[in-house]
């Protein structure tokens, strides 16, 4: 029996985000090298997209590569890179047969021409898609991502476009790069790691978090479904209590 039938459709979290790590832990316990768990983590990514779809999620957001990533081996750098584009590639069709709009989120600046080409060619080619919105974190930090929006802003104060009474929680959201999408009502996380690794910290201030063992390869339509199960589960009051509610 599949958990999907424990799933709540009237009752799920509109923006989903995900850090999808144990890549390189997965592929070392197999005796092989960190690449090949990476590739074997796009089989994942594959999963939960697709589960995401199909039970009518309305955003989901996932950590495909961080700030930091940057200071790892040049080698593997440059393989994610080169399986990033050949991702997007092969997962492009699937995204428009399944009227998936696609975006990114990041300082994409730093991201290789052939990366950038293929980026935005995906974002073109699925701009009319009305279905679920999947965005990639790529070369993303939430705390360049806040420094980035404070600069704007204080760029528009400058130019009289904005005064400081004027600054609420709403405006400042709009110079982020996730203004076009709501905060995330469920972050997960895979590996058994215990902590949100500088990714939309700003977004994330009532988010659920959900943090399970399993390695990212190994993630699947089920533990989706089981990690949304948790989160229909739990009571989320907003600094309210429960009598409130």
């Amino acid at each position: 029996m599949s958990l999907i039938d424990d799933v709540n459709r009237e009752k799920l979290p509109s923006h989903i985000a995900i850090i999808m790590d144990g890549n390189g832990r997965w592929a070392k316990q197999k005796g092989k090298p960190r690449i090949f768990g990476h590739q074997n983590g796009a089989h994942a990514v594959r999963q939960t997209i697709e589960g995401a779809a199909e039970l009518g999620v309305k955003y989901l957001t996932l950590y495909a590569f961080s700030a930091e990533n940057w200071k790892r081996p040049k080698i593997e750098v440059e393989a994610l890179m080169t399986l990033l584009v050949s991702t997007i590639d092969e997962e492009l069709k699937n995204l428009i047969d399944n009227n998936i709009h696609f975006q990114v989120i990041g300082n994409t600046n730093l991201l290789p021409d052939s990366v950038k080409r293929k980026v935005n060619t995906a974002i073109s080619k699925t701009k009319h898609c009305s279905g679920m919105t999947l965005t990639l974190a790529l070369s993303y930090g939430s705390r360049w991502e806040i420094l980035d929006a404070a600069k704007k802003l204080a760029d528009d104060a400058i130019q009289g476009k904005i005064v400081p009474q004027e600054l609420t929680d709403e405006v400042f959201a709009s110079y982020l790069n996730t203004a076009h999408m709501p905060d995330p009502e469920l972050l997960i996380r895979t590996s058994g790691e215990l902590r949100l690794s500088n990714f939309l910290l700003w977004q994330m201030a009532y988010t659920e978090l959900y943090f399970t063992e399993v390695l990212w390869p190994d993630f699947s339509k089920e533990e989706l479904y089981k990690a949304i199960v948790s989160f229909q589960h739990r009571e989320r009051r907003f600094g309210k209590t429960t009598e409130q509610l």
